[in-house]
């Protein structure tokens, strides 16, 4: 779907699960640029906690835009924001810039006055760690990215949403995606051989969910008394390479090997659902993790939408 400003003005924001392996990111990333992104865009904000998959999500918004920093590493040339002629119209359209990184060589009043002349001349600006440099701009971005369990994408007006309102969500849920992850790697660990982790997902609130075509031949409750014992054990989590995730002593493949939680202890409470509900759209088994206390016993409900949050001076 194209890009529709009457779509658009009506929405105050759309919500979308967060993927967990790099090329499902980027591809959601082309879709919310075709669906979301303006060519008369200036300041794009994204914001995330590290390792939520920013770079990633830029990458498949932004084909071919050179990040100037990114989990590979940092461009060490001089800012191309604050060292090029932005009056020039054969200076590159859109730049880029990681607000917590760059603040720590350049003042923030120098970077905000950077990207406001960037858009005083038609340029695209896009600034990760957005609600960092929102004080000193005075203006709102022109679309906004939150990536936590979630990604939530607003167009805000003069009557927000703020940086800092969506910054405190993300901020807060990405834990639960990354200790979904971690679960979810130990999980396919302990089901042996034949139940590899790149068929199709589906997603839950604060949870996991695999799909098989053929129902597994895996008891549960040892499974999830399996993947207990690790959690206890408390096993480090780290980045192995671009396809591996080292938990422990186990080397595991990975479709995202960075989105993960620092230890195993971090998982705390979880359950698997103790058995295997068949999805009737597609005829596919599911493996079903959840942390925490979920808002319903019903399978069915898993993914409630709750605004029932009461008003101060409502009507009656």
């Amino acid at each position: 779907m194209a890009y529709s400003k009457q779509m658009q003005e009506g929405n105050l924001y759309s919500y979308y699960f967060a993927p967990r392996g790099n090329r499902r990111m980027a591809d959601l990333g082309m879709q919310l640029s075709q669906m979301y992104l303006s060519p008369f865009d200036h300041i794009i904000g994204i914001i995330g906690d590290a390792g939520a998959g920013k770079s990633l999500l830029i990458k498949g918004m932004f084909p071919g835009v050179d990040l100037t920093n990114d989990d590979e590493g940092v461009n060490i040339r001089p800012l191309p924001l604050l060292h090029e002629d932005l009056e020039d119209p054969f200076s590159p359209h859109t730049y880029h810039l990681d607000i917590r990184f760059e603040s720590a060589f350049t003042q923030m009043h120098v970077l905000a006055e950077a990207i406001l002349e960037a858009s005083r001349n038609g340029k695209m600006v896009i600034v990760e760690h957005f609600e960092l440099i929102f004080p000193f701009l005075k203006r709102n971005a022109d679309l906004l990215v939150g990536i936590g369990e979630e990604i939530i994408i607003t167009r805000p007006n003069m009557f927000g949403p703020l940086p800092e309102n969506i910054a405190k969500i993300v901020h807060k849920s990405v834990v639960y995606r990354k200790a979904a992850h971690t679960l979810e790697d130990l999980c396919v660990h302990f089901m042996g051989e034949g139940y590899a982790q790149d068929g199709p997902r589906s997603d839950v609130r604060h949870g996991f969910v695999l799909e098989f075509e053929q129902k597994p031949d895996v008891n549960l409750f040892q499974l999830e008394k399996k993947v207990k014992e690790a959690v206890a054990q408390d096993l480090p989590v780290s980045y192995y390479d671009e396809h591996h995730v080292q938990i422990g002593p186990y080397i595991l493949e990975c479709l995202g090997p960075r989105m993960h939680i620092s230890s195993t202890g971090k998982i705390g409470d979880f359950t698997l659902v103790k058995e295997y509900p068949q999805d009737p759209r597609n005829g596919y088994y599911m493996l079903i993790g959840l942390l925490g206390q979920h808002q319903s016993d019903d399978i069915k409900d898993f993914n409630r939408i709750d605004f029932s949050r009461p008003l101060s001076g409502q009507p009656k």
